[in-house]
């Protein structure tokens, strides 16, 4: 691939929640994109970066030029690797936009990257998780790319967070006591 081909390739920042089925289903859409002519930075946390290392070995996130991984802080204490990290923290790291300077930071050295040596483009576009949008639209309109808020999950959990309030406001959620799940009160219409 020559230094022009790589100068016109869409580049493609993908950056999941750090959440198991939340990475799987980012990782696949980056498939995707990178089937369609992107290059790809896909970023994790270091700690799943590290999970992703120690499962599958120490080289299995080489491959490709043009599909690279890369890592940032997530802010948050070592935990054990073998469990998974504690989700409210988590959650109130990205709220409290925590993995901004970091991914700042990354999209700076790549862009930086791409100017000092032909071999990567600049990154064109962010595709963020869409529960990660409080830091990645900030960073985006930093640098002056078109982001994606790609949501995830699945359609009956995208459904479910659609319809939560009507069935607070109809008094139906949350369940009055475990009794529900025993009395029929489930199977009423």
């Amino acid at each position: 691939m020559d230094s022009k081909e790589v100068a016109t390739k869409p580049h493609a920042l993908c950056i999941p929640v750090p959440a198991q089925s939340h990475i799987k289903a980012m990782l696949k859409f980056a498939k995707l994109l990178h089937h369609r002519g992107f290059h790809i930075t896909f970023v994790n946390t270091e700690f799943n970066h590290k999970r992703f290392l120690k499962s599958l070995g120490p080289n299995s996130l080489d491959g490709l030029p043009d599909f690279q991984f890369e890592a940032i802080p997530d802010s948050l204490p070592d935990s054990d690797e073998d469990a998974t990290q504690d989700v409210t923290l988590l959650c109130e790291s990205v709220r409290k936009q925590n993995l901004l300077a970091p991914f700042l930071a990354l999209l700076a050295k790549l862009n930086n990257d791409a100017i000092s040596t032909s071999s990567n483009p600049p990154v064109t576009c962010i595709v963020s998780d869409g529960f990660m949008s409080t830091f990645t639209i900030t960073a985006a309109e930093k640098i002056g790319v078109p982001i994606v808020l790609f949501y995830t999950i699945a359609a009956c959990s995208f459904m479910g967070f659609k319809q939560i309030r009507a069935l607070v406001e109809k008094g139906l959620a949350p369940l009055k006591d475990e009794s529900c799940f025993t009395n029929g009160y489930l199977d009423v219409p």
